[in-house]
């Protein structure tokens, strides 16, 4: 079965080992997702647009594995403050209102940036 990496670009994909998504076959993983452009986190104190920007760039790198949101059947979403979890709701189904992917959203101590509010990630099957 054949594999494809689809790169952010970022500096960090090769220190740390990993990939923004990988398709192998019809499924697709992306890597946990957060609201950082040119290495920047974006939109500090605002879980909502972050959580936009972070399934935009889960977006783009489902269309450069072939995919799009409709075929996502799973999101995680990682909140760093749980009381505000209807903000990240809101975003997250504005995308996913009618898919309706089977979604779990925790709460966790810490992301790797105290900027960073939210980490999200997804899985998809590509139908034929």
């Amino acid at each position: 079965m054949s594999r494809k990496h689809i790169s952010s670009g970022s500096p960090w994909e090769p220190v740390v080992g990993y990939s923004r998504a990988v398709r192998v076959g019809n499924f697709i993983e992306v890597s946990g997702t957060t609201a950082v452009r040119n290495g920047v986190v974006q939109h500090k104190d605002d879980l909502y647009a972050q959580t936009r920007l972070c399934l935009e760039i889960i977006g783009e790198a489902l269309l450069d594995a072939g995919s799009s949101f409709s075929e996502v059947v799973r999101t995680r979403l990682y909140v760093t403050d749980i009381t505000k979890w209807e903000e990240a709701a809101k975003a997250h189904a504005e995308f996913f209102g009618e898919i309706r992917p089977a979604t779990t959203m925790v709460e966790v101590a810490a992301l790797i940036d105290p900027d960073m509010l939210i980490e999200i990630e997804a899985s998809a099957i590509i139908g034929e």
